[in-house]
């Protein structure tokens, strides 16, 4: 359904009308938005216990009366995978969670996950006409949350309609949430779906690199056991470009192929002293400390526990791995970054959990060194101090040197958080691919289609970097551009 369908569609349910009559919109943006309840600080800063606890029923029935059911719901395009928000919200205002869960299911491959780590305050909440008052917007990612983990809890768990079987072979590179959601849309669409993962857990990002206090395992496990019930196969340690060719996909007959693989090759910065032992990028920390247990003694790869560690960044990962380093014991976990926190492209959220967890933070701040001792080991970092100049070409206030302002900083861990690249090995062994200078691949905007006729792309490895909610929006609108491409043969 279009985003002008669903449109008009919200005005055809008879209840509306009766939701309308029992509260009038002035008593509606007179409720004050709930808050959603958290782990005391001090306790959850010591384990991996998930930090927000979602509301219960009658929060989230008071909530959803917040939404005033507008004329043009502008949060829908706001929405990357263009959720039918009104109509989930209003379920939940009238007690039918089930069927707020269903709506949510139709758009969406991973509402669990979305209600958890989506930037909802930049996204639809950031076109709620509560705004445009002066008031606090609905809380669609808590009510999101709300609907998918209530019907979880009730084992009354519902599997989207799918269309009869085409006979068609889909292959789709990454379990990652652009190739979660694309693998979701492909199966309601009647296509054989096989989902290729390199590494042992499917999931992607998600898993490896999402904590459980932000994001548990088992709610993404949950997801992708609907998607296993739509007849989605999964196929892990399987690496596309090296253990299967673009050419083996074509003789094992696979009609059309997406390529959501992400971006999982670190950048660093290139001064001096990153090859200390105790340097390392977050992809490698978090990845080892969620998927490979590198936090524990025992452990075949244990990560080293730092007691002073520094995070250089200031995004989302860069909270992660900060958060996830005071919970391995550091006693002073600080973030590095090179502007002020105005700046930093992490959630209001994260940076607020991250503060209340004791996490220092040492902003207009940028490394230049790193200075280790006779054994390799890091152990000072040396700080230049910054200041804003004029914004650069993100809209953001360029960061400036301020000159002979020069400070050493203990360390005995350094985590390097400043953004990621894809992995060239996809775009260096499916011949034909227009690649940028990036190393992403070029894809028609549109449609998601690259140079490789049959080959379709979507999330990091298109973006170099993004929100887990753009990815899956990208795996949407491939998803539905090869339907219609392959539905004309």
């Amino acid at each position: 359904m279009t985003t002008t369908e669903q449109i008009k569609a919200l005005r055809s349910e008879p209840w509306r009308e009766e939701l309308r009559r029992k509260m009038k919109n002035k008593e509606r943006s007179e409720i004050s938005r709930v808050h959603m309840p958290e782990l005391n600080p001090e306790y959850r800063s010591h384990n991996y216990e998930e930090v927000n606890l979602g509301l219960n029923a009658e929060q989230a029935m008071t909530e959803a009366q917040r939404c005033l059911d507008c004329p043009v719901p502008t949060c829908i395009t706001g929405c990357p995978v263009e959720i039918n928000i009104p109509t989930f919200i209003k379920n939940i205002e009238r007690g039918n969670f089930f069927e707020a869960a269903k709506t949510l299911k139709a758009t969406s491959a991973l509402p669990a996950v979305c209600g958890r780590v989506c930037p909802q305050e930049k996204q639809c909440e950031s076109q709620c006409i509560h705004l445009k008052m002066g008031k606090e917007a609905v809380a669609i990612g808590h009510l999101e949350r709300f609907a998918a983990d209530y019907e979880r809890e009730s084992g009354k768990i519902s599997v989207p309609e799918i269309a009869t079987s085409n006979g068609m072979k889909i292959a789709v590179v990454g379990s990652g949430p652009a190739g979660l959601s694309f693998a979701g849309d492909m199966a309601k669409s009647g296509y054989e779906v096989t989902v290729f993962e390199a590494l042992h857990e499917i999931g992607g990002v998600l898993k490896y690199g999402i904590p459980e206090f932000r994001l548990p395992n088992e709610i993404v496990d949950v997801e992708i056991d609907i998607l296993k019930k739509m007849g989605v196969k999964f196929i892990s340690n399987c690496i596309v470009g090296k253990t299967i060719s673009y050419e083996d996909l074509h003789e094992q007959n696979f009609k059309g192929i997406f390529i959501a693989s992400g971006a999982g090759l670190p950048n660093f910065m290139n001064i001096p002293g990153e090859n200390l032992a105790g340097v390392l990028s977050s992809n490698e920390y978090l990845t080892r400390v969620n998927l490979m247990s590198a936090e524990k003694e025992e452990s075949d790869t244990p990560v080293f526990h730092g007691k002073k560690v520094a995070v250089i960044g200031g995004g989302n990962t860069a909270m992660d791995s900060v958060r996830t380093a005071r919970r391995l014991g550091a006693e002073k976990a600080m973030i590095v970054y090179r502007r002020s926190e105005e700046e930093m492209p992490a959630r209001v959220e994260e940076v607020k959990h991250a503060k209340e967890e004791g996490i220092i933070f040492l902003t207009l701040h940028n490394p230049t060194e790193y200075i280790g001792d006779e054994k390799g080991r890091v152990t000072q970092m040396k700080l230049q101090k910054m200041e804003l100049g004029e914004p650069d070409a993100s809209g953001r206030r360029k960061p400036v040197a301020i000159e002979g302002a020069i400070e050493i900083v203990d360390v005995d861990m350094v985590i390097v958080s400043i953004g990621v690249s894809p992995n060239p090995l996809i775009p260096s062994t499916f011949r034909g691919l227009d690649i940028s200078r990036w190393g992403t691949i070029i894809v028609n905007q549109d449609t998601m289609q690259s140079a490789l006729p049959d080959v379709y792309a979507g999330g990091d490895i298109v973006r170099g970097g993004a929100t887990v909610i753009l990815a899956m929006g990208d795996g949407r609108k491939a998803a539905a551009a090869m339907n219609k491409a392959l539905s004309s043969l």
